[in-house]
């Protein structure tokens, strides 16, 4: 009765996790991935102009008499709702065209709000839309950069803002190789100059000159800022940052969620260069100032209309242009994906301050970020990643060697001794406490560590949620193959048992409450397997109760992590696997007989016996 009871309170505990599971992850996740499915099929559809020049009235810089705008201005006139396409023809454009970038430069307010990344695509087929960055105000999900000048409080200055209207050469456009210029004459003796520049990737230098043809000295502020309106679609995981994003001096990193951001209203630090903006899951936009000057930096929310926005900019020292002078002021852009190597070598190259922390790395940066490169300079050489997690897997298993050896020694001599165990169990069966110190002075004399056997797993944790990080967040897994079915390591194994892996035209995951329990693909059962197998070559534990959780725990590994990463789970059935084969050997060696298939005859030998 007493072990019936036992298996009862196993088997609700299993369940418990796992329903706990599916409906603190793997149901949010599934309601997620339709969303973003609605996001690309409405992507192209119209959607309510954000209101246009009502901008609401610019908050003073920190620490100086200059402000600089807030999100607003430059929208189509129009108070019907415009598409993506109708909101770039409103204003005259100057394109850009690079191997990395397609989209344009508005003339009216010399924003850069146009940009696709014509590497990246929606979905796996190459054939779906390129990824949208940037898009104007009045568009859809407006999102753009915008550098300028500001005056001190009060001035009357005519400057350059939002609604001013820039002149470019004819057919002009920027490239990699050629840059564009835009001018403005405010009529009253000044004239302004942005030269824009971008490499064959995502990194923009914006050059702002200042021609003084007036008779008198002239003081103004540069600034730059990234403005987004609406809260965009994100994945909400807590591993993850989405949201405002910055380094800013001694401050140091800022990571503000659009939900606290609405709540603060207002974050301020002072520096010297560092960088600012807004940053999706793969893709960010940030504006960096010249890194040698003094900068205010400022996160802000705000409202237009019943749409909130959200800001990142900075107002940088003032300069002083003399009659008949030139000032400028120099500052980046950075638009585009996230990829590791190139926001490496913008840190290294201009000298910003911990632009790689742009990537969230997460807490564990000093392993996270390590395993990531060993696992690209791998991929450099075999030329899939999946491969690549094979491979740095066995070269974790070979520096863990000497530690692993140790544990599963230790086992392999408990397993040696399991028929003195046995006995003492017998022996002392009403007396719980004397059965515990004979057990002890067993392990003592025999020199066994009971607990030795969980380093290997622990061993795993740390790897496991570093392996579980890099596969989330960077963008060199997104949508990387493996072989066959899996065609995206960062995404869930897309086949399901359920469906006999497709073989019968049906969508387990359709069905109502309980379809994303039915995702189970090929993956998590091979992991399963080889978890299941692992545990059964461990000696089995003594209490009942423990021995049921055993006997369950692949059951629900194989549900918890049937909605992971496919690339993680590969790795783990790969792991267990060396496990197998690691832990085998070295029972061998220490001449213990492998009782794998006599201790699964046991499991269904107890069950037939249960049953008669």
């Amino acid at each position: 009765m007493s072990d019936n009871r036992n298996m009862f309170i196993a088997i609700a505990l299993s369940m418990a996790i796992l329903i706990g599971w599916q409906y603190f992850y793997g149901v949010p996740q599934a309601e997620r991935q339709r969303q973003e499915q609605q996001r690309i099929a409405e992507q192209q559809q119209p959607a309510p102009a954000q209101p246009g020049s009502a901008a609401p009235t610019p908050g003073a810089a920190p620490g100086a008499p200059g402000s600089v705008p807030q999100a607003g201005g430059a929208a189509p006139a129009a108070a019907a709702p415009v598409t993506r396409a109708q909101a770039l023809a409103a204003s005259p454009r100057a394109a850009i065209a690079t191997p990395s970038l397609k989209g344009s430069i508005s003339l009216r307010g010399a924003r850069v709000d146009d940009l696709e990344l014509t590497q990246y695509h929606e979905t796996v087929d190459p054939k779906s839309p390129n990824i949208v960055l940037l898009s104007p105000s009045g568009a859809p999900n407006p999102f753009y950069a915008e550098f300028g000048w500001t005056s001190a409080a009060g001035a009357t200055l005519r400057l350059p803002g939002a609604d001013t209207v820039w002149t470019a050469p004819a057919g002009a456009a920027l490239t990699e190789k050629t840059p564009l210029v835009l001018t403005y004459d405010n009529g009253q003796g000044l004239v302004f100059r942005r030269t824009f520049t971008v490499d064959d990737h995502y990194m923009f230098a914006v050059k702002d000159e200042v021609e003084n043809k007036t008779g008198a000295a002239v003081t103004l502020y540069p600034y730059a800022l990234v403005s987004r309106h609406g809260r965009p679609k994100i994945e909400g995981f807590y591993i993850l940052h989405e949201g405002l994003i910055g380094v800013l001096g001694e401050s140091g990193l800022h990571e503000i969620t659009y939900a606290n951001m609405e709540k603060e209203k207002q974050v301020t630090a002072a520096a010297t260069g560092g960088w600012l903006g807004i940053t999706d899951k793969y893709w960010a936009a940030t504006v960096i100032p010249d890194q040698s000057v003094k900068v205010d930096g400022k996160f802000s929310a705000g409202m237009i209309g019943n749409v909130p926005t959200f800001q990142a900019d900075f107002l940088a020292a003032p300069l002083t242009v003399e009659p008949g002078g030139t000032i400028a002021a120099n500052g980046q852009l950075f638009a585009g994906a996230k990829v590791v190597q190139l926001v490496d070598g913008y840190a290294e190259r201009y000298k910003i301050d911990r632009f790689d922390r742009l990537i969230d790395w997460g807490w564990f940066y000093f392993i996270t970020k390590p395993l990531f490169l060993a696992i690209d300079w791998i991929y450099g050489l075999v030329g899939n990643f999946g491969i690549a997690i094979l491979v740095i897997t066995v070269a974790l298993k070979l520096v863990f060697f000497p530690l692993a050896n140790k544990s599963y020694a230790s086992m392999a001599k408990m397993k040696a001794v399991q028929p003195e165990m046995t006995a003492i169990r017998d022996r002392y069966a009403d007396d719980k406490a004397k059965q515990q110190q004979m057990l002890m002075e067993l392990y003592k004399k025999e020199k066994i560590n009971p607990v030795a056997g969980c380093l290997p797993i622990l061993i795993q944790i740390p790897v496991f949620f570093a392996l579980y990080k890099v596969l989330f967040v960077t963008i060199e897994m997104r949508h990387a193959p493996f072989f066959g079915w899996i065609r995206d390591l960062s995404a869930p194994d897309p086949t399901t048992v359920f469906n006999l892996f497709g073989l019968i035209p049906w969508d387990p995951s359709s069905v109502p409450i309980v379809g994303a329990y039915l995702m189970l693909g090929a993956w998590p059962l091979i992991m399963g397997v080889t978890m299941w197998v692992q545990m059964k070559l461990n000696p089995a534990p003594p209490d009942p109760t423990q021995q049921m959780i055993f006997n369950w725990m692949p059951i629900i590994f194989t549900f918890m992590l049937a909605h992971f990463a496919a690339g993680l789970v590969i790795y783990w059935a790969w792991n267990n696997t060396l496990s197998v084969a690691q832990q085998a050997l070295i029972m061998k060696r220490h001449g213990v007989k492998i009782e794998l298939w006599d201790n699964i005859r046991g499991i269904f030998s107890k069950k037939a016996s249960a049953k008669s």
